[in-house]
């Protein structure tokens, strides 16, 4: 990531491609029995778009709560902050607009369970702040997990498998479309975090992450029309990437991607709060992107 890491998808980021970055049908079940920890959402079969909503969730199954050593008012505090909250409702009410629905890939978990955009590895750079794949560290560099805890039970239960459904997402559209088109929907703070590593650059009210293989300038200029009503579109400011299944990274270009990052106080009240009269205007900015994208 050239920029600011917090969601990513490509090697220069913060959540490049792991070795097994998936997708899977519908779901894995949540070992504390409760729903699924991820959705696939079907959409018109011959669309080749799907939205991508990785860090909506506040949602965490006991047996992980037990692990984190945030009391629950700050625990409450903590997902406020780190939460991208009603992307997965932006997601659903732009693809129930859409002419041609796009299919949904929505995280049922939080991050702070497992963060599904890092790398599983030595390989991640927010390991230098506590938030590799499983976070030790809060948005404040408070301690959130022992420093000492062993990742790999959390990566193994609950990160491979999302990995391997979003790997076979793509790959169905691929035979059914002829091609991918990845959108991951974020949002990020108005003001810079502490936990940012390259916060410094300008934070608009949308940031457009791109890849070098995977983001075509087509499709940029697409997002941009899409979201011209906004005051202020940046390409790869303050976030840069998009998220691409490693089995497809920089080998496919069938498979596209852009991510998009929308600045919470152009929706929301911050920090954690409902939603407010902009939340309409973005639903038709990315509506007009994913009819934009099928129509190409």
């Amino acid at each position: 990531m050239n920029q600011t890491p917090d969601h990513n998808a490509t090697p220069d980021g913060e959540g490049a491609p792991g070795p097994d970055r998936a997708t899977g049908p519908h779901g894995a079940p949540g070992p504390d029995g409760a729903a699924d920890s991820f959705e696939l959402l079907p959409g018109a079969p011959d669309s080749p778009v799907i939205l991508h909503v990785p860090h909506s969730s506040r949602r965490i199954p006991a047996p992980v709560r037990a692990g984190i050593a945030l009391d629950d008012a700050a625990l409450e505090r903590e997902l406020n902050h780190i939460t991208d909250a009603h992307t997965a409702e932006l997601a659903a009410a732009a693809a129930r607009a859409a002419v041609v629905t796009p299919w949904r890939f929505v995280n049922r978990l939080s991050r702070l369970v497992v963060d599904p955009e890092r790398f599983p590895d030595e390989r991640e750079e927010m390991l230098s702040v506590g938030m590799g794949a499983v976070y030790t560290r809060t948005t404040h560099r408070a301690p959130l997990r022992s420093a000492e805890i062993d990742p790999r039970p959390l990566i193994d239960r609950y990160f491979h498998p999302y990995a391997a459904a979003m790997t076979a997402a793509v790959a169905d559209r691929l035979a059914v479309a002829g091609r991918a088109v990845i959108v991951d929907v974020h949002s990020y703070p108005a003001a810079r975090m502490p936990y940012e590593l390259h916060g410094d650059g300008p934070r608009p009210q949308v940031c457009l992450g791109t890849d070098s293989f995977h983001t075509p300038p087509e499709l940029v200029a697409l997002a941009e029309k899409a979201f011209a009503s906004l005051s202020g579109v940046a390409i790869d400011s303050p976030f840069s990437g998009a998220y691409v299944p490693l089995r497809y990274y920089e080998r496919d270009p069938r498979v596209t991607a852009l991510m998009v990052e929308i600045r919470r106080d152009t929706y929301m009240t911050e920090p954690g709060g409902p939603t407010g009269p902009g939340f309409s205007r973005l639903t038709s900015a990315l509506t007009a992107l994913v009819d934009a994208m099928v129509s190409e």
